[in-house]
């Protein structure tokens, strides 16, 4: 099984989440997205095959997601915003042969291992 991990190496959900992917016997690809962001094609595809919309992917506990009003943002500007502000990408996204999810609370990657 190949498995990515979105990672943000200071959020304490995101490793938890590593440790998880590797205590299940799998080394993943980490992509640490603060540094390496997605671009427009890959945002999209991670949120959309997670079931999800910009607005339920964003960080708005993120102080920048008020600094831009982003609580009244359509969709396509929320994804603008995530775009140009990688910070307010939710964490962590995982991808795995069996699919794609935001693991949030950190247990849900179980539903990908």
């Amino acid at each position: 099984m190949t498995v990515t991990v979105y990672h943000n190496p200071r959020c304490s959900t995101s490793r938890t989440v590593l440790a998880a992917v590797r205590d299940s016997g799998v080394e993943p690809t980490v992509v640490k997205y603060l540094e390496t962001p997605p671009d427009e094609a890959t945002l999209r595809r991670l949120i959309d095959d997670a079931g999800l919309t910009p607005r339920t992917a964003v960080r708005r506990r993120e102080k920048l997601y008020a600094e831009l009003g982003l609580a009244d943002a359509d969709d396509e500007t929320v994804l603008r915003a995530m775009l140009e502000h990688p910070i307010l990408i939710e964490r962590p996204f995982v991808v795995s042969d069996a699919g794609t999810v935001l693991a949030r609370p950190a247990a849900t990657v179980s539903r990908v291992l």
